[in-house]
């Protein structure tokens, strides 16, 4: 019963933060590790998690994990990352944002921003800068996404070939370690990549989870971005790609 309760907490602690830690974990409910890793054992094995080093997530793999949860995963370091990426962008500029919850946090940093053009697939990064009259919201057309508030599909691409932006601001479901961005749906890709060949410059939004996460389908790579911005450190073989790259490389943490 002490376990299975555990369990039940364990759970709620992932889905809430995106990880839990053996060393956290055990601290927390005054246990040994060998505890924790039973726990996690268990929780891996009925699929609920993901064993990763030191600890678990939120599985992934060919499907992505429900918007609402995703929205609860990491909130304070999304927040941090988009205020960093807003802190970048102009007044008077012309933006492509993407969708994703990360992007979402971007939106609500942007609101004091002035004389903003905005164009998203994304109903939820509208209605949000919707509160924001010195904002001019352009809102791609095309087949609604239900799930998410995504808009994807031919209409989507060809209303974003009709811009030359200044920013593209971009998040995704996973990066690997080869520096590859990933996601899930190919007609969501597509409006991506459209984004990034009519822009001059790309900011990717990333928090530490998707470092950890999987993905099946690739975007681009942080070699076409100018600036990626997260909020844990890379790994050295990440942060090494990145400086041959030229990709300006933000720690929110620093």
């Amino acid at each position: 019963m002490v376990s299975s309760f555990r369990q039940k907490e364990i759970l709620d602690i992932a889905r809430k933060d995106g990880k839990v830690t053996v060393d956290g974990l055990a601290e927390k409910y005054n246990v040994t590790v060998q505890t924790i890793r039973r726990d996690l054992s268990r929780l891996t094995e009925t699929g609920k998690l993901e064993r990763v080093h030191g600890g678990a997530v939120v599985p992934s793999g060919v499907v992505n994990i429900e918007y609402e949860q995703r929205r609860l995963l990491n909130k304070a370091g999304k927040r941090n990352i988009a205020a960093e990426c807003a802190a970048r962008i102009p007044n008077g500029a012309s933006v492509f944002i993407n969708i994703g919850t990360t992007t979402e946090a971007v939106a609500r940093e942007l609101l004091n921003h002035d004389n903003l053009l905005v164009v998203t697939n994304n109903l939820n990064i509208a209605n949000i800068l919707a509160t924001n009259k010195n904002c001019e919201i352009i809102l791609a057309g095309g087949i609604l996404r239900r799930l998410d508030g995504g808009i994807v599909g031919g209409l989507t691409v060809e209303m974003v070939k009709q811009f030359k932006f200044d920013y593209s601001i971009l998040g995704c479901s996973a990066i690997d370690t080869d520096g590859d961005l990933l996601d899930y749906d190919g007609q969501e890709i597509i409006v991506s990549q459209t984004a990034i060949n009519r822009s001059r410059k790309i900011i990717v939004v990333a928090d530490y989870l998707k470092f950890e996460r999987k993905a099946p389908l690739t975007n681009c790579s942080l070699s076409d971005a100018n600036i990626i911005i997260t909020d844990k450190p890379l790994s050295e073989k990440l942060k090494n790609s990145c400086k041959e790259w030229k990709t300006e490389v933000i720690n929110t943490q620093n």
